[in-house]
């Protein structure tokens, strides 16, 4: 048996900054159990999302176009490797803890659906009255539950930190300072947090925070790319908005002949390093500011440390108003995302009503037609199927649903 003592974590990597979350000093994990001789514990909960069954079907799920359009889009596993380099990138420049917000920013996709924020929408309105739908409370029934991997305990046991990480990275849940002080807590969330209680009136870690703007970073400029290479959207478009607009107007004076593709490309990178380098920038201000001597004191705090400025956030909520406008609701997409709902609420309006069509490893806690415990193991059973394997579903049980060729 291996002790804690036996370990320097400082031969795992670089050393941290003060208000990072160390190595050796995480707050556990639900189900105790002996460290590894070569990993830290955050870099045991990356592999161990890694090696998931929920994070391999990450694959086949939607971020904007659903899979059978094209092989260069991204997916919802694309894009989470894309956060996972950014995160990375952030937290080694302001001294965090690198492994930690690579195995928050791979693991804050888990809990989505088939058939990208559609899907959610549509499991969330036909599961209104047994509590609705909730993604991120998904995520966590899938960390903590519903992967069946190791002979122990159910989902992956992963430390205190991961969890409360993937739970709070948008801001604390409950308190003062939440974000969505009306909206009521998932279910799942509270039964977890009376098992082992992850703070949610506070911030989350510096870790969880930069995973958080990292995501934002990512979608916004992969949405740039693959909404103009589908053809959804021209660089024109993109004159009157702000950063955007200028940097492709700069692409093409410093590079007047560049193929198309090319310019994309060059754009996107110039936009994603005008993003970091501002965040990086202000959060240096912000940590300065506060001195924060350990990771309890940038929770404790009233406010994020990471963030952007208020000009580069103001850039990022007029992309993000483009976007929706231009591309999450363009017409193409439209069709494609009445399909996926579709397909998830009769999926589910039969499985409710019909249980005996679940899998039989799905039906052993069932209540019968139309029940709370069939209703919450429908909507668990959707969640986690890929855009391919609901299209392949509906078919089998309900009918032929003509996948709309969309672009």
């Amino acid at each position: 048996m291996v002790s804690s003592s036996d370990i320097d974590s400082s031969s795992f990597g670089p050393r941290f900054a003060p208000y990072a979350c160390q190595p050796g000093n995480s707050r556990g994990r639900l189900f105790p159990e002996p460290p590894s001789r070569t990993r830290t514990d955050f870099q045991r909960d990356r592999d161990r999302i890694i090696h998931s069954a929920a994070f391999r079907r990450l694959k086949h799920k939607t971020q904007v176009f659903v899979y059978h359009v094209g092989d260069y889009y991204r997916t919802r596993l694309t894009h989470s490797l894309e956060v996972s380099q950014i995160a990375r990138s952030i937290s080694r420049c302001l001294g965090l803890n690198e492994d930690l917000a690579e195995a928050l920013a791979l693991a804050h996709d888990l809990g989505h659906t088939p058939f990208g924020h559609s899907g959610e929408d549509a499991l969330d309105a036909a599961m209104a009255a047994h509590g609705g739908f909730d993604h991120n409370a998904q995520t966590l029934k899938i960390l903590t539950w519903l992967e069946h991997r190791y002979a122990g305990f159910d989902g992956l046991n992963l430390t205190w930190e991961t969890l409360e990480g993937v739970l709070k990275h948008n801001g604390p849940l409950t308190g003062p300072h939440a974000r969505r002080k009306t909206a009521a807590i998932p279910e799942a969330i509270i039964e977890f947090d009376r098992l082992f209680p992850l703070d949610l009136a506070t911030f989350p870690s510096a870790e969880a925070q930069v995973a958080a703007l990292s995501d934002d970073i990512a979608y916004n400029n992969h949405d740039i790319d693959d909404g103009l290479r589908a053809g959804l959207l021209e660089i024109a478009d993109f004159e009157g908005v702000p950063l955007v607009g200028p940097v492709f107007e700069e692409v093409a004076r410093l590079h007047p002949n560049l193929a198309p593709d090319r310019v994309i490309h060059e754009a996107v990178r110039r936009l994603i390093d005008a993003m970091v380098s501002d965040l990086i920038n202000e959060s240096k201000g912000r940590i300065a500011a506060a001195s924060p001597t350990c990771a309890d004191e940038i929770r404790a705090l009233d406010h994020p440390v990471i963030a952007f400025s208020a000009g580069m956030a103001e850039n990022d909520r007029a992309l993000k108003a483009f976007l929706f406008t231009h591309m999450y609701r363009h017409e193409t997409v439209n069709r494609m995302s009445d399909t996926g709902a579709k397909v998830v609420r009769e999926l589910y309006e039969l499985f409710l009503a019909e249980p005996e069509h679940l899998p039989a490893d799905w039906q052993q806690s069932l209540d019968g037609p139309g029940g709370a415990a069939t209703a919450r193991t429908a909507g668990d059973y959707i969640a986690g199927m890929t855009d391919r394997y609901a299209l392949r579903t509906y078919e089998r049980l309900i009918g032929p649903i003509g996948i709309p060729d969309v672009l």
